[in-house]
């Protein structure tokens, strides 16, 4: 394995046995993505074979058919303790992509049920797969970042984390973000995926001359063309490309700002 990616793959596993250390119910977010996916491949090696923690999906419900048989496949390969939460209260009242704006969509069927999902499993910690290069805002945040009881992201008073020394301190009632991937870039995730055969949903592979390079909701992913059949075309086209990996995410385009208002509320 080249040194670049060990660097990255021991300074994760470090995070990640920090994180068991330091809280009593951590739980890990799936979306299925290839970051997420990459995570919960490292939290294997990190222990072993064994996932320690609790795999949280939130289904908005409009994800792409693919995510959800990549889900229900490598959970029961993978032995997870999988818990799968949705706002049925927010989908009952006809939210949905067309009944309402992106940001107030993101913000019902993704934040408020990672909320709910948190609240009810009693986590005082949650990893996620979040990349700094994917967003300027996302670039704000810390490996440990608090939120407090309602949710809530004060970017502008951050704890410090000079020489990797992180704060775990949360306000009662509040949780910790935890980040262990904040510092890979796209490509370092599809060189890792190359390196170990990490599998990640055919989504990501060009299909009649189109592949996604980000994946989430089917109503709000475009497509970009792409020739890109196998992990190593993806790679190489990642090398060269000069668009924004979530060019084709639908709430990034709704308001320039939508990323750091969804973030300022609790958004994964």
């Amino acid at each position: 394995m080249p040194s670049a990616l060990r660097d990255l793959e021991n300074d994760t596993v470090q995070v990640l046995r920090e994180v068991r250390g330091r809280f009593t119910n951590p739980a890990l977010l799936w979306s299925m993505g290839k970051d997420s996916t990459t995570l919960l491949w490292l939290v294997r090696k990190a222990f072993f074979g064994d996932v320690p923690f609790p795999v949280i999906h939130i289904d908005t419900s409009y994800k792409f058919r693919q995510m959800y048989e990549f889900r229900d496949r490598w959970s029961r390969e993978w032995g997870l303790d999988l818990r799968v939460h949705r706002n049925e209260k927010a989908l009952a009242a006809g939210m949905g992509p067309t009944a309402a704006t992106k940001l107030e969509c993101c913000t019902a069927l993704k934040t408020n049920a990672l909320q709910e999902a948190l609240e009810a499993g009693g986590h005082d910690a949650v990893l996620l797969g979040i990349r700094g290069d994917e967003h300027g805002v996302r670039a704000k945040e810390r490996v440990f970042s608090p939120r407090d009881r309602s949710f809530g992201w004060d970017y502008r008073n951050q704890p410090a984390e000079f020489w990797d020394l992180r704060q775990a301190a949360v306000d009662e009632g509040g949780h910790m973000r935890v980040h262990p991937m904040l510092s890979w870039r796209e490509i370092d995730i599809w060189e890792y995926v190359r390196q170990e055969g990490i599998p990640v949903p055919d989504l990501y592979f060009a299909n009649d001359g189109n592949r996604y390079r980000s994946i989430g909701c089917e109503c709000c992913c475009s497509p970009v063309r792409s020739d890109a059949g196998t992990v190593t075309d993806v790679v190489i086209e990642v090398r060269r490309s000069r668009e924004g990996e979530r060019a084709g995410r639908a709430q990034d385009k709704e308001d320039a700002a939508a990323m750091e208002k969804l973030r300022a509320l609790g958004y994964m």
